[in-house]
């Protein structure tokens, strides 16, 4: 390697004394495809054999409950698509195995051949709002108090409201229809409302 070619480098060779430490880095991925690259580095990080320069690779996701024609279906929603959270040594040889994995565009913060890592209390918070997501999903839509909602099924088919209360527990609201002048409370699900 001559000597210009090593001021491109990722981090230079690092020095042992900075070896084993490892630390979370924010990858840019194709959208969409964040699940597919976290595979590939898997792989590819095992085929080279430094699982020992690698931890973690993450795709923020949490749970979101969907209600359609009464039914709950859960989904995954990612926090931030089109990014992969990797834990990793960051040297020559890890950067350029990243960097180098399909559908994986560079990394985020710093310089494009030193990239920033993320503050671990950064990483700890989104850890949490993952395991959040798993333990309680949340409603894929929320709602609140005082905003028009359209009743897209059901007896009150094509009414507006204003929604009284919310309940995220049930995934119920209860919304205040106007009928024949008068305001009357009625209890929906979720599933059953649009907002206007």
């Amino acid at each position: 390697m001559s000597d210009s070619t090593q001021d491109s480098a990722p981090i230079g060779a690092q020095s042992v004394s900075g070896a084993g430490k490892k630390r979370w880095y924010v990858v840019h991925a194709y959208s969409g495809m964040e699940k597919s690259v976290q595979r590939a580095l898997t792989e590819r990080i095992t085929r080279a054999g430094m699982q020992d320069q690698f931890g973690q690779i993450l795709v923020p996701t949490e749970e979101v409950v969907d209600m359609k024609n009464g039914h709950k279906s859960v989904t995954e929603r990612r926090f931030f698509p089109g990014y992969v959270l990797v834990e990793m040594e960051m040297t020559d040889e890890t950067w350029h195995l990243v960097k180098n994995t399909s559908k994986v565009t560079g990394f985020i913060g710093g310089k494009s051949n030193r990239p920033t890592p993320l503050p671990q209390h950064e990483v700890d918070a989104l850890v949490r709002q993952m395991q959040e997501g798993v333990e309680k999903p949340r409603p894929k839509v929320l709602y609140e108090v005082g905003e028009m909602v359209r009743i897209k099924e059901g007896p009150f088919t094509d009414f507006n409201g204003n929604v009284e209360e919310v309940n995220y527990e049930k995934s119920r609201v209860r919304v205040s229809v106007t009928i024949f002048g008068r305001a009357t409370p009625v209890e929906l699900e979720f599933g059953q409302l649009e907002k206007v």
